[in-house]
């Protein structure tokens, strides 16, 4: 799976991409939560979305080698679906979207960490300032959701979606080597779509989902577009540069989740989402621009 580096192009189309994908899964996903239960959807999405990508993964089914690489894709698919996926799907019924996704994008700075720790990527002051000013910028935003009540269990199951998200990332890029991009990104998402729908199927009732056109619409974009394309693209983008640096742009998509709040949903402009968006951008600046070794 090792990448060829990308283009500044290539770089910056995958990162909108991403963004603006990974942006709206908020409140679509919060949307769909009125006509499902949420493991069942959360099984349901990835499933789908998996499925799409195995149909594109099949001309190179020469590098799947299942024998040899099976063990890495049920864990990558544990740590990066259903752990991830599985906690922020239930959480979001315990707490406000907006103040929940504050509490999952600790993920970049755990990400810095990790790939600090066990892929050899460089840690300094500046980078270190930085991803805790973009993780602060993203809760300073998120504090009106403070108003819709704390709940213990939701903030235990964000931060369980930040680390299994995080870890998931570096166990990926340890294993760049291994296995085919591609067949990776296939393999974990239709593993974690067979477990969680499994699982929500002993422990939710498919009864209770109401398959109306506005579900249908909202579950087929995030398969296709958040789940299938997203994660390619996140992947693509971790295994061309440092861990670290892409998971620092990663604190734009709450920004990009208010402010379609804010268009869609009829909420308002505010002082706190103003000074979150500075925070985050003067930590996306204190990341990404070259340490001068002295």
């Amino acid at each position: 799976m090792s990448e060829t580096a990308l283009s500044r192009k290539q770089t910056l189309f995958y990162l909108v991409f991403l963004i603006l994908m990974w942006g709206i899964n908020w409140p679509l996903s919060k949307y769909a939560l009125e006509f499902t239960p949420p493991l069942l959807f959360a099984g349901l999405r990835t499933l789908i979305g998996g499925a799409l990508l195995l149909i594109i993964a099949l001309p190179r089914w020469k590098q799947l080698r299942l024998r040899e690489t099976w063990l890495y894709y049920v864990l990558s698919a544990f740590l990066s679906i259903v752990f991830y996926y599985g906690f922020q799907t239930v959480g979001l019924q315990y707490m406000p979207a907006g103040l929940f996704s504050a509490i999952v994008f600790l993920q970049p700075v755990l990400l810095g960490l990790f790939a600090w720790m066990w892929l050899g990527e460089g840690m300094y002051t500046r980078k270190m300032v930085g991803l805790l000013l973009g993780f602060g910028g993203v809760a300073v935003m998120s504090i009106g959701g403070l108003e819709g009540g704390i709940s213990i269990f939701g903030v235990l199951l964000a931060l369980g979606s930040a680390l299994s998200w995080a870890l998931g990332t570096v166990y990926i890029k340890r294993q760049a080597a291994k296995v085919d991009s591609l067949w990776m990104t296939a393999m974990q998402i239709v593993i974690g779509g067979i477990v969680m729908t499994v699982y929500g199927s002993t422990v939710e009732s498919w009864s209770e989902v109401r398959w109306t056109a506005a579900f249908l619409y909202d579950t087929l974009f995030i398969s296709v577009f958040i789940i299938a394309l997203g994660w390619l693209a996140y992947f693509k983008l971790i295994g061309s540069g440092e861990a670290s640096k892409v998971g620092s742009y990663t604190f734009l998509i709450p920004v990009v989740s208010i402010v379609c709040s804010i268009l869609f949903l009829n909420e308002h402009l505010t002082m706190d989402l103003i000074v979150g968006m500075a925070l985050i951008v003067t930590s996306i600046l204190l990341v990404n621009v070259r340490h001068k070794q002295v």
